[in-house]
């Protein structure tokens, strides 16, 4: 379909940037409420944690999904599994592990935020653990972290999506924890065998580029977040990055994506 389709990387909880940038881009109103039409929007996770209202935007953006129609949807990210692992688990320690490790410990260090917790409710957990962690739109591969670990749970995305939500539907401490450690890998497609390396991805999971937040383009440019005012485009044209590192001062990027032919 022909339509015109969007990505958002990482939003931190800075709700206020993202209606901003969103409504510069037409796809909401002043009053922040979808005025997108027939576009498509993706957001690729990591709503929470290092900025002020996680859960604002979570709602912002289940909001915007049942405006459109469903043309507004998400995948959950890497915090998002924090901000999860923290509410069921809290300081239980990881069995296994060879030194003492905790959601609480890690949802500290990673900026987790208590009014997140606190306004946390079961209607923001049923949504957020039934999104998927991959999707491909046409010839774009649509995933958070620029990780090969994803493959580890599958050889497609259905397969991979039904592994993820099956275990954010159990109670296993070690595989919650596994996900959390999977999903904070990163940069999978630097060097300069990233152009393979993500040939090699695609050809299994489908599409044309891979489409990542995560790992901030300021970081990989060895730039001020500041500076940047697109996506980053790298690995033989093959990968699309998108974080330009809202929480750390960079711009809200809402990236409007090429048409491709499928491959």
């Amino acid at each position: 379909m022909d339509r015109p389709l969007f990505v958002v990387g990482d939003v931190h909880g800075h709700l206020a940037e993202l209606t901003r940038a969103l409504h510069a881009q037409d796809l909401v109103d002043e009053a922040g409420d979808w005025a997108g039409g027939d576009a498509e929007l993706w957001f690729l996770g990591d709503f929470v944690d290092r900025g002020p209202d996680g859960i604002g935007v979570i709602e912002f953006v289940m909001r915007l999904s049942e405006q459109s129609g469903g043309q507004v949807d998400a995948l959950i990210g890497n915090h998002e599994i924090l901000l999860l692992g923290m509410h069921r688990f809290g300081d239980e320690h990881v069995p296994n592990a060879p030194t003492p490790r905790s959601f609480a410990r890690s949802w500290l260090l990673n900026g987790g935020l208590r009014s997140d917790q606190d306004r946390l409710t079961d209607r923001h957990i049923e949504w957020l653990t039934s999104r998927p962690v991959l999707h491909r739109v046409d010839s774009h591969l649509l995933m958070h972290s620029d990780t090969l670990a994803y493959l580890e749970w599958g050889d497609s995305i259905d397969e991979v999506n039904a592994a993820v939500r099956e275990l954010l539907d159990g109670h296993d401490l070690e595989a919650w924890w596994e996900c959390w450690r999977k999903m904070t890998t990163r940069y999978a497609f630097r060097g300069p065998d990233g152009g393979t390396v993500a040939a090699d991805l695609l050809e299994v999971l489908g599409g044309a580029e891979v489409v990542h937040g995560h790992s901030v383009i300021a970081d990989q440019l060895g730039v001020p977040p500041q500076e940047i005012d697109g996506p980053l485009r790298y690995a033989d044209d093959r990968v699309l990055a998108v974080d330009a590192g809202l929480y750390s001062g960079g711009p809200c990027l809402v990236v409007q994506l090429d048409q491709r032919p499928a491959e």
